[in-house]
């Protein structure tokens, strides 16, 4: 780890107007939400990200799972700390719509660098699989109880996680899966 200044900027709190942030608040201990560019954004517990999703997707109508990806601050200079959330090394986003209410919502959970797995949710959304795998495969985030938790666009053999900050720069090229070869 370099030598620079962590900024830490503060987000302010959510004044929970939006409905369904308000309801995971308040059903789910831990959870905190904050306004994101007029986005609600939910940082959630790790051992209730799942039960989040499922909850999204029964009883809000949550349809689509969007995207699911993180981040990895290891080095981060200009973090955004939300009050109430202990920050970790990674944070898995996730990012929901409801075709039916006309509304989105963005899932966070803080990951530790030293037990760097979340829950999959798979179940609820089948679309997440690939996602989840490419967070695996890239960042070293295991996903509990993804049916095919594998490597997506690593060779099989590849040690590491090369979206690390810490992963060693430019080691030996590399030819992803599939690739036809040189052009």
């Amino acid at each position: 780890m370099d030598d620079t200044t962590e900024i830490v900027v503060e987000a302010e709190p959510l004044v929970v107007a939006e409905p369904v942030a308000a309801a995971v608040v308040e059903r789910f201990a831990g959870s905190v939400a904050v306004d994101s560019l007029g986005q609600s954004v939910v940082h959630v517990p790790r051992d209730a990200w799942r039960d989040v999703v499922a909850y999204l997707r029964t009883e809000e109508r949550f349809t689509q799972c969007s995207d699911v990806t993180a981040v990895d601050h290891l080095v981060d200079a200009e973090r955004i700390v939300v009050d109430g959330v202990t920050p970790e090394r990674f944070e898995v986003v996730a990012n929901f719509l409801s075709h039916p209410r006309n509304r989105r919502i963005r899932l966070i959970a803080q990951v530790p660098a030293d037990d760097p797995r979340i829950a999959s949710i798979t179940p609820e959304y089948p679309g997440a699989g690939f996602p989840e795998r490419e967070v695996y495969d890239l960042l070293g985030i295991v996903f509990d109880g993804h049916p095919d938790l594998t490597r997506i666009l690593m060779p099989d053999d590849w040690e590491g996680h090369p979206l690390r900050k810490d992963d060693v720069d430019a080691r030996i090229p590399v030819t992803f899966k599939a690739d036809p070869g040189p052009r």
